[in-house]
């Protein structure tokens, strides 16, 4: 009598089961899926010492060329909507430099440039944003990035030195955008 009634009781919780409300997946939900989340990442970082500038002579104090195929993959180049890159420059020696920014597309052409003109210390931090996309600069700027040059010149001299502590000129660089996921 208990298995019949374990039978039954089976049987009406399988067919419960088949009546019960489901409906079919919809997979095409993600067709009408947007969205755009915001990726953020340091870009570049570099700094200089005092004692390095006084050894260089003239005022060129440093040029140079990076590779940066990061923006250009195909990944974020065609996906990207908009963003912002940000410079922090700070100086603790004694010299005024001129510090310049490049971004170059494949060509080697200059897309961008931003300019800095840093003065000795003791001096603010300077902290830009550049905007980029519908508020700011064209997008496409972003989008063939390739190279990014750093042009540092010294317009003091090669004799002068801080008196504070490990005197260095440092600048550092990061992005935000948002990003189309599809």
């Amino acid at each position: 009598m208990k298995r019949l009634l374990h039978s039954v009781f089976l049987i009406l919780l399988l067919a419960g089961s088949n009546l019960s409300c489901t409906e079919d997946l919809d997979f095409t939900q993600f067709d009408d899926l947007e969205a755009t989340p915001t990726y953020e990442a340091g870009i570049l970082y570099l700094e200089t010492t005092e004692e390095l500038i006084n050894l260089i002579s003239g005022t060129n104090v440093f040029s140079q060329n990076f590779n940066f195929d990061a923006f250009s993959s195909d990944v974020f180049a065609e996906r990207v909507l908009d963003g912002t890159i940000t410079f922090v420059v700070e100086n603790t020696t004694s010299k005024e430099i001129e510090l310049i920014v490049e971004f170059l597309d494949e060509g080697n052409t200059v897309t961008d440039r931003e300019v800095f003109l840093i003065q000795p210390a003791p001096s603010a931090i300077i902290r830009r944003e550049i905007a980029y996309g519908d508020t700011g600069r064209s997008i496409d700027i972003i989008r063939t990035l390739t190279t990014i040059r750093v042009t540092a010149t010294n317009l003091g001299d090669n004799t002068s030195v801080s008196n504070l502590p490990n005197p260095l000129i440092t600048l550092q660089s990061s992005g935000r955008f948002r990003v189309r996921l599809k």
